[in-house]
């Protein structure tokens, strides 16, 4: 610690990183071993994160992540958009197919942006706010590959007709970002996807996970 931080701060976001890494949430005595510290100061800390909403105790006193927290991470999706906009505008346009960004929401994937390219005669039409479960669609079934294969890069997915008769789409997970889940892809109308398209995909989901 140094003169210009706040102790106090420092061990409540502490609390809610190892609150994060469990679902089962955690007693205040097993706080109290993690953090060092002795159960009066942990109690504080939980007691002015609950006013916050940002920690909440069930009956048996295990404390968890509170619904608090949700609403700072829906401003995350606006700085994450606005980096990942310039490789998915250089996508659709060297694809020719819509390009998105998809970040998982929940149980479900949510398209938080949403590029479509200038110089086709048609594309698919595909708004940001558009959410399908994350076992359906090619952004979905990219980001639990990821999951599956935490230390593996599993590459790019390929699916048809999953989400709508007669489009395809291919789509590669955001990896190494440290508290983004998501992924990058394309949808188009074709019986296939081009096998061009798979690798130009990866390269944007590495190119957003830089911005990032």
């Amino acid at each position: 610690m140094t003169a210009e931080t706040s102790q106090t701060l420092d061990r409540g976001l502490k609390v809610l990183k190892l609150l994060a890494d469990t679902d089962h949430g955690l007693t205040v005595t097993e706080l109290s071993q993690k953090l060092g510290v002795n159960r009066t100061v942990v109690y504080r800390l939980l007691a002015t994160l609950e006013q916050h909403a940002l920690v909440r105790r069930d009956l048996g006193g295990r404390a968890r992540v509170g619904l608090g927290v949700l609403r700072l991470g829906r401003q995350v999706h606006p700085l994450v958009r606005e980096a990942a906009l310039p490789a998915l505008r250089s996508l659709a346009e060297d694809i020719g197919a819509t390009a998105h960004l998809t970040l998982v929401d929940g149980a479900e994937a949510l398209a938080v942006a949403v590029v479509e390219p200038s110089w086709t005669d048609y594309h698919v039409a595909y708004r940001a706010g558009f959410r399908h479960s994350l076992d359906r669609g090619a952004a979905g079934k990219a980001i639990l590959s990821a999951r599956r294969q935490p230390m593996v890069d599993p590459g790019y997915t390929l699916t048809h007709g999953e989400l709508e008769a007669g489009a395809c789409g291919a789509a590669a997970p955001l990896l190494g970002v440290t508290g983004v889940e998501g992924s990058v892809g394309v949808v188009m109308l074709a019986d296939a996807v081009p096998e061009r398209v798979g690798p130009r995909v990866l390269d944007a989901a590495r190119e957003v996970a830089e911005a990032l």
